[in-house]
């Protein structure tokens, strides 16, 4: 790992560990601590989703045009800001407002950092770095919420003053890695639109890419049925329908963040190697599993051992598969991204992202909050099934080089514009076959 990168990860993970500390506290601080009541809490919730839904739009022209690093460092200062300003506001307005800066310079940094590391990886290295994020996010946010819990006090609001404060200190950490992290001039991105393409307008030009297109579509299918129902839906069935205690929901939680720390690297070396396509096929299988499972919990829920057990086992899966995904989605954004517009794909992608995790809890928690338990697995299963079916079906419109990155690794020589026997097109005065490093990342 470059030293560019190192920092780019640490800044990540320090930034992560921060946010584990109010994440799990954020509704009862503002509903009981701070006694705004139930409803304002619920208002700060969805005014994070949505501020990230307002800036994402803007976030990946502003990458592309001043650079990944600057947007990163100013979305770094504004969740500080909204961090500090949660923590000290009284009142309702005062608290919506920390919110809106909150959610809004997460959402910038997401998309930044992600391009940075883009910037700094190579199409070989690239699934390594993301799951090294990936995991470093998960750890991060698991010791943050352990820490957290320890400091709490819900009689006491100067202990969640400090919560506040610390995750502040932490995005001002990220923002002091990542300025002073040297970016290469370029990205080491190899470009698959034509310059003529570019030329229609950058958002035409991401609009009329199908792959892209098609790509959205999976990612939207897969946050819905995995992260867009752990806080709400799923929480909801396992509490309402399968009847486990909600202290229980916190070992499921740890189980899953458990399952991702244990798995991830293993995972990677099963993975890297082959077509991304399948593998987000097989995420859907799992997942399938998982919300089958869930499903059988409510219909044993008399035989509390069990219901838990199969409980549990979900958020496990859930996590199996989230590894899969990490060296997988991310790295394919990067990889049908035009260089010049690498920060507006990673937008894209994210608002994407935030739209499911935006209409996902709603949808969970009315359906079986309305008695609809049984439509709502039967849902769920429907869209990890599609999970499968996109993803095979996008594997036939990827390029093998796109679909399996390392294929690139061992193209020969060929003159420019020529395709080689792998069906990758190589460009002029490329290089002699060398195999990359892929456990430099590590």
């Amino acid at each position: 790992m470059g030293a560019a990168l190192r920092r780019i990860q640490l800044g990540n993970a320090l930034s992560a560990f921060g946010n584990g500390f109010t994440v799990p506290y954020l509704y009862v601080y503002v509903a009981k601590v701070r006694d705004l009541g139930a409803g304002t809490a619920g208002l700060v919730l969805m005014t994070l989703a949505f501020a990230a839904l307002l800036v994402l739009p803007f976030t990946g022209w502003a990458i592309d045009r001043r650079g990944p690093l600057p947007v990163a460092v100013v979305g770094a200062v504004t969740s500080a800001v909204g961090s500090l300003g949660l923590g000290l506001s009284t009142t309702e307005p005062l608290v919506i407002l920390s919110a809106v800066a909150l959610g809004a310079g997460i959402a910038v940094i997401q998309p930044a950092l992600a391009t940075m590391i883009v910037w700094c990886s190579t199409a070989v290295t690239r699934s390594r770095a993301f799951a090294t994020q990936f995991f470093l996010n998960n750890l991060g946010l698991g010791i943050g919420g352990l820490i957290g819990g320890l400091l709490v006090d819900e009689t006491a609001a100067g202990s969640f003053v400090r919560l506040f404060a610390i995750e502040a200190v932490m995005f001002l950490v990220l923002g002091a890695a990542i300025a002073t992290v040297r970016l290469p001039r370029t990205a080491r991105v190899e470009d698959p639109v034509p310059g003529e393409a570019r030329g229609k307008g950058a958002l035409l030009s991401l609009f009329t890419d199908r792959r892209m297109m098609w790509l959205c579509l999976l990612g939207f299918v897969l946050f819905f049925a995995c992260y867009g129902q752990f806080e709400s839906g799923l929480a909801a069935y396992a509490t309402e329908v399968t009847h486990i205690a909600p202290s229980t929901l916190g070992i499921a939680l740890a189980a899953n963040t458990a399952a991702i720390v244990a798995a991830q690297f293993v995972v990677l070396k099963l993975v890297e190697r082959r077509r991304r396509s399948r593998v987000m096929a097989v995420v859907g299988l799992i997942w399938t599993v998982a919300w089958l499972a869930a499903g059988l919990s409510g219909l044993v829920h008399g035989a509390h051992a069990v219901a838990t057990t199969l409980l549990i086992s979900t958020y496990a899966l859930f996590g199996i598969g989230e590894s899969l995904l990490s060296p997988t989605v991310a790295p394919l954004v990067a990889d049908l991204a035009p260089t010049s517009l690498v920060g507006l794909y990673n937008s894209v992608f994210a608002l994407v992202k935030q739209l499911a995790l935006a209409i996902g809890p709603g949808m969970g928690a009315l359906m079986v909050g309305h008695g609809l338990a049984a439509p709502y697995i039967v849902t769920l299963v429907l869209c990890t099934v599609g999970i499968s079916l996109l993803a095979l079906r996008l594997g036939r419109m990827l390029s093998p080089a796109q679909d399996n990155p390392h294929i690139r690794a061992f193209t020969p020589d060929a003159p420019a514009g020529t395709v080689t026997d792998t069906g990758v097109e190589t460009a002029a005065g490329a290089g002699a076959p060398r195999r990359e490093s892929v456990t430099a990342v590590a």
